[in-house]
């Protein structure tokens, strides 16, 4: 039984034969998600859907194949749709937030590039150097932060630190020191 505030779904496969949509699964499954992935992202689940809507048919079409292609091919695009969709919502969301540079005492420093390198960065590296620089937090603090000893958040730091260097192409004149 049921809980309380929970639905059952109960699916009627009167229509559809279990030995046809077995068949249609094993014969067609791949070919579908191909085509399918001509228009979106997440082209198993776009079939998958698809089948399950054939399941739930009253009366199976006459010509299964073709319905199911027909299905696919329009979930596949509403798919899209809405992946773009996501992505421009994404896009206008990114823009308005703010660079990770508001030092003013960085004027010369590219902030879109250097953000695109620390983004590039292993998490832990980009974690400890925006903690170290931005936050100004000691090794200890950070190590305590994210379950480091103070050694092992030096040399993360040490390693981030030479990665970006690498990936915006510059040297690094001084080299940090372990005080504080």
């Amino acid at each position: 039984m049921a809980r309380p505030g929970r639905h059952l779904i109960l699916i009627d496969m009167a229509g559809v034969e279990p030995e046809l949509l077995e068949r249609l699964a094993k014969e067609h499954a791949a070919a579908l998600v191909l085509y399918a992935r001509q228009w979106c992202g997440t082209p198993e689940d776009v079939v998958q859907e698809a089948f399950l809507k054939l399941v739930v048919q009253k009366t199976p079409p006459d010509n299964p194949l073709p319905w199911l292609y027909r299905v696919v091919r329009n979930a596949a695009l509403a798919a899209s749709r809405a992946e773009r969709r996501r992505r421009h919502h994404e896009a206008i969301a990114a823009a308005q937030t703010p660079v990770w540079f508001v030092d003013p005492d960085l004027a010369g420093l590219d902030a879109v590039a250097v953000t695109a390198a620390l983004r590039s960065l292993p998490p832990a590296q980009s974690e400890v150097i925006v903690a170290r620089i931005w936050g100004g937090l000691t090794f200890e603090q950070i190590g305590a932060v994210v379950g480091y000893s103070a050694a092992t958040a030096y040399r993360t730091y040490i390693a981030g630190l030479s990665a970006l260097r690498e990936k915006m192409g510059v040297s690094c004149p001084n080299r940090p020191t372990t005080t504080s």
